[in-house]
């Protein structure tokens, strides 16, 4: 669904998961809320996944033989609020903190009822036999096909290999600790028949009741980090104390070392603008919430996934013009649409209430986006934000819009908007992306004026 991928071959659900790109982090991590993506671990494919933390960041930057084992994992799964508050560095905000402890029950509550079967290979003797013990007990039905501890037992690797094949093992869920887990994996998962081959860290001790988790309040807050270290102050003081603080230092100074002036410059104008029209057309935005509410059933505001830079989905923000019900109506009016290509407009759409017309015809419906601009998902110039269903039916030259943040206006937007097909569309955002100027930016918001104004294309 994104145009940057670190996977290759055959297309699968995991592919199609969007991925973060973290130039400075150098990886590309899935970007996906747990739900979905344990689904896409377990669709039809090969693969092998490992997770990062900040911990998993440092040790790369230290270990060549580890780096090569993550950059040439299938899948990476971010790991704790260290790589989430790196990621927002670089723009990026991530969907969720995919860690071990949170997705292998899930993964393995899935497992059961699709009647997957798991060999628990690592952690001290008699961790992983009492890690089992406790998934079954969740989830009646799982296969727990075998377990062997990452001492004694794990030592002659064919032995193991020969005992994991006999198991007919659909997954393999090792635990040894960075970097020796992936280390493993790296020399081992091509020997093994096991369709889904995953490092998972602590994530043993956590079942086995060896260690015992921070309260939900706190791990939603992100500080089961303090938890480990309160628990285990002499282990984790230099992972998390000193490692945190290299690991975010050094994403910082990778992360300014891709700043340019006219990043640092159109940051700044983004901020001025949408900060200055949220406080002048806040009378504006008052006087449309109570029309909305008055007209029709339902929300002020419509969010809807978009795509954004690099691919990555945000929540996009807009007044309601329609019905309650317009997304389930949405496929049944892909026929009506007034234009050419992938993405769906209709001057005749059903699903717009009295009060939508008006907002749409002069754009009052798109001011919301001004939030998107100040979280930085948007800027106040740059190509339509396209939805995930319209990116992933995207001919390859069109990715090229998703080089750049999407804007509330753009060269389409001043040029007749609806009025105009697809790939004139794609024509425009790409001749902007490889031109943009702060210049041409001003000339575009100056240009906005008149196009609200004629109400060109918009409905």
């Amino acid at each position: 669904m994104t145009m940057i991928s670190k996977f290759t071959g055959v297309m699968t659900p995991v592919q199609a998961l969007p991925q973060t790109y973290i130039p400075s982090l150098q990886v590309s991590l899935v970007d996906a809320p747990l739900g979905q993506t344990v689904k896409a671990l377990l669709s039809q494919g090969r693969r092998r996944v490992a997770f990062m933390n900040a911990h998993c960041f440092n040790v790369m930057a230290q270990d060549r033989d580890y780096a090569a084992a993550i950059h040439s994992a299938d899948v990476l799964l971010p790991d704790g609020s260290g790589v989430a508050i790196a990621s927002k560095m670089v723009g990026k905000k991530l969907a969720a903190n995919l860690n071990g402890t949170d997705l292998v029950p899930a993964l393995m509550s899935e497992a059961a009822k699709r009647g997957k079967s798991v060999f628990l290979l690592g952690g001290t003797p008699g961790t992983a036999a009492a890690a089992a013990l406790a998934l079954t007990i969740q989830n009646p039905g799982l296969r727990v096909v075998g377990t062997l501890d990452g001492y004694e037992q794990a030592r002659n690797e064919e032995l193991v290999i020969a005992d994991i094949n006999a198991s007919r093992a659909d997954i393999v869920l090792v635990a040894m600790g960075v970097p020796m887990q992936d280390l493993w994996l790296q020399r081992n998962a091509h020997h093994l028949h096991a369709d889904l081959t995953m490092g998972v860290g602590a994530a043993f001790d956590f079942l086995a009741g060896n260690v015992s988790r921070a309260p939900k309040a706190l791990r939603k807050m992100g500080g089961e980090w303090m938890w480990r270290l309160g628990l285990e102050p002499r282990r984790m003081a230099k992972r998390y104390l000193i490692g945190n603080f290299t690991f975010l230092a050094r994403a910082a100074r990778l992360a300014a070392g891709q700043l340019t002036t006219a990043s640092v410059l159109r940051r700044v104008l983004d901020v001025a603008v949408a900060g200055t029209a949220a406080v002048l057309l806040s009378p504006l935005f008052a006087a449309t919430a109570i029309a909305i509410k008055l007209d029709s059933r339902g929300s002020v505001f419509f969010r809807q996934m978009r795509v954004g830079k690099d691919g990555t989905e945000f929540g996009m923000l807009k007044f309601r013009s329609m019905s309650q019900d317009a997304e389930a109506r949405r496929a049944s009016l892909l026929k009506t649409s007034d234009r050419e290509g992938i993405c769906f407009k209709s001057k005749s759409d059903p699903r717009i209430t009295r009060v939508g017309r008006f907002i749409r015809r002069f754009s009052i419906d798109e001011l919301p986006q001004i939030i998107n601009v100040l979280r930085g998902e948007m800027s106040i110039v740059g190509p339509r934000p396209a939805l995930p269903s319209e990116v992933a039916a995207y001919p390859p030259r069109a990715y090229g819009r998703l080089a750049v943040k999407p804007g509330i206006t753009g060269v389409w937007q001043v040029s007749g908007r609806a009025e105009i097909g697809f790939e004139k569309m794609v024509d425009m955002d790409l001749a902007y992306a490889a031109s943009r100027t702060i210049l041409l930016d001003l000339i575009l918001i100056a240009m906005t004026f008149r196009a609200v104004l004629s109400g060109r294309g918009a409905h």
